[in-house]
């Protein structure tokens, strides 16, 4: 069964409902993994999905007013799916803010992603992202530095800051692993919720992280590299531009048992 779900607010859909919002680029989403009808780290995705209405919006939906759309969209899906939560206001894009208009939520159900295998190659592209901290659409650099990372004989691209750390890759979150500790890139980021659930699930098992800044000229085959997202937790990294890393599976399997860890959430 494929499935293809779109519901506004709670209900189907139409034309019209999705007409005004074909090419909005003022709104906000999260994405994740149903898997057998449950998810992983939901209480995370509420949160994002709060967080960045009060950034963008100055007002958010209450939990169990989001947590009804989900359930209403995942009603007639298979238990396997992606599901996207959209939230955007009624005020619209090059405009002031109407304080009095409402949010609109939009809930997107498709089939469940398969994520590459890896080990996977980055390009390094120069690139800071507008208000990192918020998962927000119309992002073109993504596809466009994909696409150039592509035609250069990459998998993707990492980005790096005009301070030459790296922050994160096209749609991924970077980890590296030098045998004792987790090492987070220290930058301006959107912080994923992967790497969210990753990290408690980590500090639980005793497991040391650490933030700091990481450059490409710091990586060498002494450190191990990952890329995550909602659709894998640990998808190994072999090169970063022109430096080798080291390709130990021992990161990616400590990753993925530690996502393993965190108890599934029925929707």
């Amino acid at each position: 069964m494929t499935n293809s779900i779109t519901r506004i607010n709670g209900r189907d859909a139409g034309a019209r409902d999705l007409s005004s919002l074909a090419f909005a680029g003022y709104a906000h989403f999260t994405s994740m993994q149903v898997r057998d009808g449950a998810v992983r780290g939901l209480d995370l995705h509420l949160d994002r999905l709060r967080t960045a209405s009060d950034r963008l919006f100055g007002k958010h939906l209450p939990d169990d007013v989001l947590l009804g759309y989900l359930n209403t969209a995942v009603a007639d899906a298979t238990p396997d799916a992606t599901v996207t939560t959209y939230v955007t206001s009624r005020s619209g894009e090059f405009q002031a803010a109407d304080p009095e208009a409402g949010l609109d939520v939009l809930v997107k159900v498709t089939d469940p992603a398969t994520p590459p295998e890896g080990p996977l190659a980055l390009d390094v592209a120069r690139h800071e992202r507008e208000v990192p901290e918020v998962k927000h659409v119309g992002e073109i650099a993504k596809t466009h530095y994909l696409r150039l990372a592509h035609d250069r004989g990459f998998d993707d691209a990492a980005f790096e800051d005009r301070r030459g750390r790296l922050s994160e890759a096209t749609i991924w979150n970077l980890a590296f692993w030098d045998g004792e500790s987790v090492i987070w890139p220290e930058a301006d980021m959107l912080t994923g919720i992967t790497m969210r659930i990753l990290d408690r699930r980590l500090q639980a098992m005793g497991v040391p992280r650490l933030s700091r800044e990481v450059r490409k000229e710091d990586l060498s085959t002494d450190l191990a590299a990952v890329v995550m997202n909602s659709w894998s937790p640990a998808i190994p990294v072999s090169r970063v531009g022109d430096r080798s890393l080291s390709e130990d599976p021992t990161f990616a399997k400590l990753l993925h048992e530690a996502f393993a860890s965190e108890p599934p959430v029925r929707l």
